[in-house]
C-alpha cells in the first residue's frame, strides 16, 4: 500500500467552529469587543481625543523583546512555535483599525459628505477561506503594511479575544514583513484564555485518545501523530521555519494491514473522521489535519 496523503478530515478547522462554552464565557466576561482600556472598537471617532487610541504610556512602538527572541530562536532552529505563542502571553501588539463611514450628511450642491467616520477592526481572508485577523508587533510594521490604519496597542491576549469575537480562526503576526507568524485557532483560543498551549502534534493525551478510537477497527494496527505538513512556514527570503504556518497542523499516521482496497480505505477513514469529530479534545485541540496511510507489514499483530 503506497503512502497516501490524500485523506483529510473534511474541512476540519476551515469553517467557523462553535465556541466551547468555557471560551464563550471567557469572551463574554473579558469584553472581547473592546480594547485594553475597555473602549469599544466600534464607534470610535476620528476626531478629537478619540483619535488618541494608543493605550500604553511610555511605549516607543517597538516589538516586544520576548517575542523577537522567540521568533529568532524559531527561525534558527533552537526554538519552537509553542515558545513563540508563550511569548505572546505578556506581549503588547498593535491591532490595525481603519475608518469606515457610519453616516452620511447632505453636502453642498446635493453631494454627500461624511457625517461620522467610525473605526473598524481589519480582518483578512486566508487562502483557504478562513477569516484571519492581522496584528503587528511594532507600530512601524503596521504602518508599512497599511499606512492609513491606526495602531491600537493591546496585550496579545486581548487581541486574541477580539479575533474570536470577530469570528476569526487565525491570528497573523506581522503580515507582509520578513517573517509572518500564524497563530492557529487552538493557540488563539488558549491565548485568549491566557492558558498555556500545547501543539496537537506534541499532545500525548490527544494521541492516546485518538489511538483508543482505532481499537474497534481490526485493519488498523496502530496510530501515530506527527506535525502536519502546514506547520512549517517560510521567511520572505525563502528560509524554511519549523512553525508559524497556517496548517494542516496535525498529521495522523494510520498503520494498516495489507489487502485493503480503495473503497475499504475510504470507508475506514470516513468512520474514523466521524469518531474523532465527536471528541471534545479533538475539536478544541486540532486546527486542521491530514491523514497518512502506511503499510503495517512489519508491525506486530495486535491481539
Amino acid at each position: 500500500m503506497p503512502h497516501d496523503e490524500g485523506h483529510g478530515h473534511g474541512d476540519h478547522g476551515h469553517g467557523r467552529r462553535e465556541l466551547p462554552g468555557h471560551i464563550a464565557a471567557a469572551l463574554a466576561g473579558a469584553g472581547g469587543a473592546t480594547d485594553s482600556a475597555g473602549q469599544p472598537w466600534a464607534g470610535r471617532s476620528l476626531s478629537g481625543d478619540d483619535a488618541k487610541i494608543h493605550n500604553f504610556e511610555d511605549d516607543d512602538g517597538s516589538a516586544d523583546p520576548g517575542y523577537v527572541a522567540a521568533v529568532a530562536a524559531l527561525i534558527n532552529g533552537t526554538g519552537s512555535e509553542a515558545d513563540v505563542v508563550a511569548s505572546l502571553a505578556t506581549a503588547r501588539v498593535f491591532v490595525p483599525v481603519v475608518a469606515q463611514l457610519a453616516e452620511e450628511a447632505e453636502g453642498v450642491d446635493g453631494l454627500h459628505a461624511d457625517k461620522q467616520a467610525d473605526m473598524a477592526l481589519v480582518t483578512l481572508k486566508a487562502p483557504d477561506g478562513r477569516t484571519a485577523m492581522p496584528v503587528f508587533t511594532s507600530a512601524a510594521a503596521l504602518e508599512a503594511w497599511h499606512s492609513e490604519a491606526r495602531p491600537v496597542a493591546v496585550y496579545a491576549a486581548r487581541a486574541a479575544l477580539s479575533a474570536v469575537s470577530e469570528g476569526a480562526q487565525l491570528l497573523v503576526l506581522d503580515p507582509g514583513s520578513d517573517f509572518a507568524f500564524v497563530v492557529r485557532r487552538p493557540a488563539m483560543w488558549a491565548l485568549a484564555q491566557q492558558k498555556d498551549w500545547t501543539p496537537s502534534y506534541l499532545d500525548d493525551q490527544l494521541e492516546a485518545a485518538l489511538g483508543s478510537t482505532v481499537t474497534a477497527f481490526r485493519t488498523v494496527r496502530r496510530l501515530e501523530t506527527q506535525p502536519g505538513g502546514g506547520v512549517s512556514s517560510l521567511t520572505a527570503d525563502g528560509r524554511q521555519v519549523s512553525g508559524g504556518g497556517a496548517g494542516p497542523e496535525l498529521r495522523v499516521v494510520l498503520f494498516l494491514e495489507d489487502g485493503l482496497d480503495a473503497v475499504a480505505v475510504q470507508t475506514l477513514v470516513a468512520q474514523l473522521n466521524e469518531a474523532w469529530a465527536q471528541m471534545d479534545s479533538f475539536a478544541e485541540s486540532v486546527d486542521s489535519m491530514e491523514v497518512k496511510l502506511q503499510r503495517a507489514a512489519q508491525e506486530p499483530t495486535r491481539h
